[in-house]
């Protein structure tokens, strides 16, 4: 058996897992697999997003050593960069709306970092820039989840490069749920640059359709869907966008667990719900459909 230096090691960039039990109860034409990056300890590919952020911008000479790092909102990124900056020597201070849950504030104070409530009247945008305000002030880094750059180059340098290699570059779909759009982004601008012919498939909610150019509505899948368009969704790499709803994301997870024993979030279980139609379509019989499952279901 073997042993890792840290926990870190053992995570690693995903694992790439065939859904047998899926296969057989859909009778699927094609074959599904999944690529599941969910191992950290929020239990979503973030952890390591936040954490090769951080290393990038120490590395580009944007972030200085020991110094604050600034966030925005409560959500799972704000989770993952609170854990990867006390690992790294970075204090994180986070910008969160005044109507965050006293629980989820208590749960980020625990994990170390520090909190700065703005109004809530400015959304996402608004706390962006009272974050970016703040880290220009004090001498830090702004982790701009959903327009650094850094964010989709993490996926160019790693989770699409392990995503070929596991594969043997033998794939026709890879399909990615958008939260910030780092993933399909990045994921995406890889495989295209270095391959032909594989298609890139990007989710969002059925209740809240923007990236289709609909209209921002609620939804029950958490990290994706957020109302406007990220400034690191490149749509130019995407092939298609496809809906899926809460209930069909919740479906999904439900089955991938009863049928294979991977634990997805309702997320994640978006992205396969997505694969899933890809891979029931006789048109793709004899094809390969990826889907990136970046969340773990927590029991």
């Amino acid at each position: 058996m073997d042993c890792f230096h840290d926990f870190t090691q053992l995570r690693g960039a995903g694992a790439l897992i065939q859904m047998p039990g899926l296969a057989a109860h859909f009778s699927l034409p094609a074959e599904l697999l999944c690529f599941a990056n969910f191992s950290g300890p929020t239990g979503s590919f973030k952890d390591s997003l936040a954490e090769g952020m951080i290393r990038m911008a120490e590395q580009n000479g944007v972030l200085a050593p020991a110094a604050p790092v600034f966030g925005s909102g409560a959500g799972g990124f704000a989770a993952a960069l609170t854990l990867a900056g006390y690992r790294t020597g970075h204090p994180v201070t986070l910008c969160v709306g005044a109507g965050v849950l006293p629980a989820r504030s208590r749960l980020l104070g625990e994990l170390g970092a520090k909190l700065v409530l703005c109004p809530s009247t400015g959304g996402q945008g608004g706390l962006d820039r009272r974050a970016a305000r703040l880290a220009a002030e004090r001498g830090g880094w702004f982790a701009d989840y959903y327009g650094d750059d850094l964010n989709p180059e993490f996926h160019r340098r790693v989770t699409g490069p392990a995503i070929l290699k596991a594969t043997g570059e033998k794939l026709d779909f890879v399909v990615a749920a958008v939260g910030s759009g780092g993933t399909v982004s990045g994921v995406g601008e890889y495989i295209k640059a270095w391959t032909n012919g594989i298609r890139i498939i990007a989710v969002e909610p059925c209740e809240s359709q923007v990236l289709s150019g609909g209209f921002a509505g609620p939804h029950g899948l958490e990290g994706i869907g957020c109302g406007f368009v990220p400034d690191n969704y490149n749509p130019y790499i995407v092939d298609r966008v496809l809906p899926v709803s809460t209930g069909d994301g919740r479906e999904a997870a439900r089955q991938a667990l009863l049928c294979d024993g991977l634990p997805l979030s309702d997320t994640a279980g978006a992205a396969l719900a997505a694969a899933l139609q890809l891979a029931a379509d006789p048109e793709n019989a004899g094809k390969r459909v990826v889907a990136i499952t970046g969340g773990r279901a927590i029991f």
